[in-house]
């Protein structure tokens, strides 16, 4: 909350973003109906089962929030009854509806419901999000989005943790109009290139504790104690905050 006091609230954020929120996402929903319907269907089909996956993390000052999403993988096991890694369980349509992002239109709910907006940091991981250090944090204490700077800047695919931190931060210090219709018309630009939907062939680590840990930026202990306490945070739907435990000390600090 400190940065709310600190950073300057533009009047489009206080006032209209939320309310653009509310009809473009009922117009969207309405429009791309027939699609989703579509999408259902096929996931429902293909998969034998539910068609779309829910999933709980991270909102606005870092609250809990279920996150809908459409299907994309199945839920082959191995012998031992464990799920196969994810590139083996990725159906082909599941791939397609990935490279446009059309798995992601249940979300226009989670906009519409208020969890979410339409452009914003993209919601992340809660055992993500509980290695953020208190700086990084505050780029998240708004809405997160549908998409957002970091997605239209290369952060779909292929731009390091720190890069995304970075464009996240500059998004959220001033939320403008210009600013997000600039963002949504270089999203529909960036859904037809032809690395869309390679999220998975990033340079960054997919997850970001793997990633501390694999540079020594945190030691094994504290990323197990960091995966329970996001076990915990969405076993009793709370929050995501600061948490010091979860970050080395400086040498300076242990003198």
């Amino acid at each position: 909350m400190e940065q709310e006091k600190k950073r300057r609230r533009t009047l489009y954020e206080v006032f209209f973003k939320r309310l653009f929120d509310v009809v473009l996402s009922l117009i969207a929903l309405i429009v791309l109906s027939p699609i989703m319907l579509i999408i259902a269907v096929i996931n429902w089909i293909t998969l034998r089962g539910r068609a779309i996956f829910a999933q709980y993390r991270p909102g606005k000052n870092g609250k809990i929030f279920k996150l809908y999403k459409f299907r994309s993988m199945s839920n082959k096991k191995d012998k031992s009854g464990k799920l196969l890694p994810d590139s083996q369980r990725l159906t082909k349509f599941g791939k397609f509806i990935r490279k446009l992002s059309l798995d992601e239109l249940p979300q226009l709910f989670n906009i519409l419901k208020g969890d979410m907006s339409i452009i914003g940091p993209r919601p992340r991981l809660v055992k993500d999000m509980i290695f953020y250090d208190e700086q990084t944090l505050k780029a998240y204490n708004v809405r997160p989005g549908l998409t957002g700077l970091a997605q239209v800047s290369g952060g779909r695919s292929y731009a390091s943790w720190e890069e995304i931190f970075e464009l996240d931060a500059k998004y959220s210090s001033r939320i403008t109009f210009s600013g997000d219709v600039k963002i949504f018309f270089k999203t529909i630009g960036v859904l037809f290139k032809s690395d869309a939907g390679n999220a998975g062939n990033s340079k960054r680590d997919y997850y970001y504790p793997d990633y501390l840990l694999k540079t020594d930026k945190i030691t094994k202990d504290q990323y197990n104690q960091g995966i329970r306490m996001a076990d915990e945070i969405i076993k009793n739907k709370g929050k995501v905050d600061y948490q010091s435990r979860l970050h080395k000390r400086k040498k300076e600090d242990k003198q």
